[in-house]
Parts: structure tokens; sequence; C-alpha cells
């Protein structure tokens, strides 16, 4: 009997398309073992030299030294004040319990908070106002340009108006720290910017995520990122000499350093057609010359180190929102705007900063490939057509690629442990899948972002709704 061919299904185009599928498999587990080889590899080295530094500092360094402490940091040698800025748009929910909680905590004679509004963002405008009546240090900001503009435009707001105090009150500020309006800060940290940025231009303390009982998996995956980034990326970066990227919070700069990039821009230092100003307001630093560090020194002896807390998106669409404008604004834009300046290291990190929505293409493939593997291997089973092996090469880069996977699982899970605990540790490898998951939708959504500015020439802040940590249950 002959196959039937109108409306039928004959069994050689079931095989056709197996022998397809068998194809687009091997193909998309090629292009996956390579890309991730090649990204397993780049972060293996970043590894190697942390494990080297940390065995150097704690043989070399620290069997003469002890480590050093908050307590033990000694003052400032030259006096000066301190001014914090804190963009706001429609903050109102947050703004005032990090002004209050701000003001009850740092731990320095002078400063002033700087709180960036906007005219059309008028309950924001009220809370800031409230908590200003109150505290003379609180310095309310009302922006001539109605919003969202960008956060960028929103701290240049801020800078005239230090300019115009600095002018009244006859002595410029020492030092400008940066924060958003969900920040839970640390009375210590601007001990440490007095003191350090008396020999740097940029201090960065570490960013720690907070847990958000309510979201240990969507919010969860930033705790673990920032884990690692904070407790071996940026340390790597200073070990090598490459430029310390601003996380836009727990950072000061120096005046003369943001003078000096003001000046080479017009007058003010950040750039308001910018989605990361942050990041690029510390490789500019480094352009200029200044020099940045990276702080991570505990409170106490064996305590916690000095740092900035604050919740990150707890919902999927959020955390996809928000990384989509990290990745835009680092990985798209900033090839074009930041170029590839800089020696051997510096080149190697902006490589790794932009690598991003390749990665995302590399995961995507990986995913897509081992669904297809399963596929092939289901309906093999069912018929008992051959499934084709892998080929030694692809063999070899699979094995290779899961001795990577394992060991990056593992030292994640210390990291965050070191961080959070052991629970926290042991649910960081799981949490990897939805930063993947994370990552892909961000890389699309990136793109469009970033060709849309491109068309249009207007850059907007795309920011998410935030909480403040005595906002949420179990904090």
């Amino acid at each position: 009997m002959m196959p039937v061919r109108n409306g039928g299904f004959a069994i050689h185009d079931f095989f056709f398309i197996f022998e397809m599928l068998c194809f687009v498999s091997h193909e998309l587990a090629l292009f996956a073992a390579i890309g991730l080889l090649i990204g397993g590899m780049d972060d293996l080295l970043i590894d190697a030299i942390w494990l080297c530094r940390v065995i150097w500092r704690r043989f070399a360094i620290y069997t003469r030294h002890p480590r050093g402490t908050l307590q033990q940091l000694p003052p400032a040698e030259r006096p000066g004040w301190i001014a914090v800025f804190v963009p706001a748009w429609q903050e109102a929910a947050v703004i005032g319990q990090m002004a209050r909680t701000a003001l009850c905590r740092f731990d320095h004679p002078d400063y002033r908070l700087y709180i960036g509004c906007y005219p059309n963002d008028a309950d924001t405008i009220d809370v800031v106002a409230d908590v200003a009546a109150s505290d003379h240090r609180v310095c309310p900001v009302i922006l001539s340009t109605p919003g969202p503009t960008t956060k960028a435009d929103c701290l240049n707001g801020l800078w005239r108006q230090l300019l115009r105090d600095e002018a009244a009150r006859g002595e410029p500020a020492k030092v400008i720290a940066l924060h958003d309006a969900e920040d839970l800060v640390h009375s210590g940290e601007l001990r440490i910017f007095d003191r350090l940025i008396e020999q740097h231009d940029l201090v960065q303390l570490p960013v720690v995520p907070l847990i958000d009982a309510q979201s240990r998996w969507i919010s969860g995956h930033y705790c673990d990122e920032f884990a690692e980034a904070h407790g071996k990326t940026l340390v790597v970066r200073e070990a090598l000499g490459a430029a310390i990227p601003a996380a836009g919070v727990g950072c000061a700069f120096s005046r003369r350093a943001l003078a000096a990039i003001a000046n080479a821009k017009g007058g003010v230092p950040f750039d308001a057609d910018s989605l990361t100003e942050d990041y690029e307001l510390g490789l500019g630093v480094a352009a200029l010359g200044g020099t940045g560090v990276f702080v991570s020194l505990p409170g106490l002896p064996g305590g916690r180190p000095v740092a900035v807390r604050a919740h990150f998106p707890a919902t999927f669409p959020n955390a996809v929102r928000q990384k989509s404008r990290w990745m835009a604004g680092i990985a798209l834009s900033g090839w074009d705007r930041m170029g590839w300046r800089g020696g051997l290291a510096e080149r190697w990190m902006r490589l790794r900063d932009r690598r991003a929505p390749l990665g995302a293409v590399v995961l995507l493939a990986a995913y897509a490939g081992l669904f297809a593997t399963l596929l092939v291997m289901i309906m093999g089973r069912i018929t008992g057509a051959p499934i084709p092996s892998p080929g030694p090469m692809l063999t070899i880069a699979l094995q290779i690629n899961l001795a990577l996977l394992l060991w990056r699982l593992a030292l994640r899970a210390w990291f965050v442990s070191r961080a959070y605990g052991w629970r926290e540790g042991l649910r960081a490898p799981m949490r990897m899948i939805i930063a993947n998951a994370v990552e892909i939708m961000a890389a699309r959504r990136a793109t469009i972002l970033y060709f849309s500015a491109r068309r249009s020439g207007r850059v907007v802040w795309d920011k998410t709704a935030h909480v403040f940590p005595a906002l949420v249950p179990g904090e």
C-alpha cells in the first residue's frame, strides 16, 4: 500500500523530521558548547587570579599585619563636608524612610542629603519636604524639567544645586556620595569615604541585596550574583589595575574628579543620555587618570563588611526590566559610548562587561539544544531509530563544560554561604536557572531599548518600583 500524501502522514516524513531534529540538536549543542567553553575558561581565569590573590594576602600580608576594621580606621587628615546625592522619581513610598534612616545612621559630623525631585511628582516632593522640615541636613531639589528624564539628568540637577550651595557656603564639598531612594545605608560608610577619598577619586563599597522572604527565588538570584561579583570580580579588577565601575549606590567621588569630568562635558559630570551613568562615571574617572578602590572593610573583627543593603526586584518582569536597562547601558550603549580604551586588563574587563547579550544567545541555544536532544531521544526510543552520537570533539567539549559548571556552582554556593548562610548557599545553584532565564529575556528587551534609543535619540529613566526593607514582611 502506497503511503498517504494529501492530508496524511508518510513514515518517511517522520524520519525526515527526526533527521532534521538530530541535525538541529547537534548544531545547537555545538554552538552552545563552544560558547560556554570560551565563557567558562574566561571565568576560570578570573577565579585563578582571585585564588592567587587570596593565598598571597593570607600568607604574605595577614601573617604580619592584622586585618583592618572600621573601628581601626584613622580619622580623615583634612576636614571637609560630604554631599550625598539621591535621585528620586515616583519614590514617595520609600524616600521618606530612606532619608530618616540615613539621618539616624550616618556617623559623620558634616554632611547634606540632596534629594532630587520632579515638579510633576507631588507625592515625592511632599514626603521629602516633610523630612526636610525637621532636619536642615536634607536639601530638597526640585528640577526644572518634568519627569521622567534620566537618572543622570536628575543627578546633574543635584550637581547644579551643590555648586550654588558651595558658593553660598564658601567651601567646596570634599566628597560626593551616591545612593538610591530605597537604600539601607551603613552608619560607617561616610567615615570610610571621608578617609579614603584622600587617596582615591572613587571609593566603592559592597552592595548586599537583602533576602526577601516572599521572593527567595526571583529576588534571591541578585544575592547570588552580587555575592560573587563583589566578593571576587571587583577584587580582581582592582588587582589588575582596571577601572572600578561605580555601582551607583554605596560609592563616593572626590570633588576634584567630578569637577574634572564636568569641565570635560560642558559643566555637568553625569551624561544625561546614559542608561548606566554610574558605570560610565567609574570608567571616566580612570580615563582622566584618577584611581578607584573597592573597599570591603569589616565593621568589627570577624564581622560583616560595611556595605549598602537594599531590596531588588521580587517579580520576574521587574527583574527583566531592571537587567535589560543594565544590559542596554553597559553592553550595548557602552560599546558605542566608551569604546575600547585602556591597557590589556582594561580591555579584557570591558569585554567581560559587554558579553552579556552574546551570553544570553549561547544560553538560549544551550537550553534549546537540550530540549531538542530530549525530543530526539524520545522519538528514537519510540520508533527504534538510531540516535546519532555527538562525536568525539563535541563529547570532550561537553565534558569540560560539565566540569566547569560544577566548579561554578560550587564556587557560587561558597560565596553565597559566606554572605547569607549555608541555606541560601544551597539555594544558589538552583537559582542559577532563574538567573539564566532573566538574562535571556533581558537581552531581548535590552536590544529593543538600545535600537529604540538610537532611532529616537531620547533616553528615558527606565526604573522599577522599589520597597524599603521595613515594608517587607520578615525584615
